[in-house]
């Protein structure tokens, strides 16, 4: 499966997964359509499947035309069956959702919003991780509770460390100001920051981060209690 990262809106990811066999694919949060549509027509790709994180226009917008357009099913979590556009399939925490070459398995991670979810590709090692967990960061809790979202990151943490992780954001050097600010004397954090600077001076996105090094250089995944979570994550929406 080959995974390719469109950029859409101001600094939104969208991503496509691709059946290099067949030229199926999926797509994981079309913010909006025209970006999706052009990398499609140009390497004459069938979209099957839209899969969303969450609810958010930044995550869906693209979903109705898209849908339209190519006759792809919209996925999505069944909490949120009233909230995704166009949704055809409803999934649950722990439900695996396998088409084609296509397999992941769900994990229901509330706090940004109640009804988040996660996409992981477990035999490929990689996960779809929304406005959950962002490279050095985590998302805002707007509907869900400081507890949900300290727990939803502890999910994300037990997984095995080479998991490739895909966010909704290229959020990753703003987070980085943050996470040095709370832990300056990190040099594995100091390197990957160096990494990252390279990487979009080249034109390239930070995208994907690992497990092993979000748990080596995030401040939110090296928190081990819900206070000091709860504190972190008041510095960093005042930050």
């Amino acid at each position: 499966m080959k995974v390719e990262i469109i950029k859409c809106l101001e600094d939104n990811f969208s991503y496509i997964l691709i059946n290099e066999a067949n030229r199926n694919c999926c797509v994981v949060d079309p913010g909006e359509a025209d970006p999706i549509i052009n990398y499609l027509q140009k390497n004459k790709l069938n979209l099957k499947y839209i899969l969303n994180t969450h609810h958010h226009h930044d995550h869906v917008g693209g979903n109705e035309e898209l849908k339209k357009k190519f006759n792809a099913e919209v996925i999505g979590y069944i909490g949120d069956k009233n909230r995704i556009p166009q949704i055809d399939i409803c999934l649950s925490d722990g439900d695996i959702w396998k088409k084609d070459i296509f397999e992941a398995k769900i994990y229901h991670v509330p706090g940004h919003t109640i009804g988040h979810i996660c996409f992981h590709f477990f035999k490929n090692k990689l996960i779809f991780t929304g406005d959950t967990l962002f490279s050095m960061g985590c998302g805002r809790i707007f509907e869900g509770s400081y507890e949900q979202m300290y727990n939803s990151l502890q999910v994300l943490k037990n997984l095995d460390k080479d998991t490739k992780i895909y966010c909704g954001h290229e959020y990753t050097l703003k987070n980085s100001e943050f996470c040095l600010s709370q832990d300056s004397n990190n040099n594995e954090l100091l390197n990957k920051i160096r990494e990252i600077k390279e990487k979009i001076k080249q034109g390239k996105t930070s995208m994907p981060s690992t497990i092993g090094e979000e748990l080596n250089c995030n401040i939110f995944l090296k928190s081990n209690d819900l206070e000091n979570f709860k504190k972190l994550r008041d510095l960093k929406d005042n930050f």
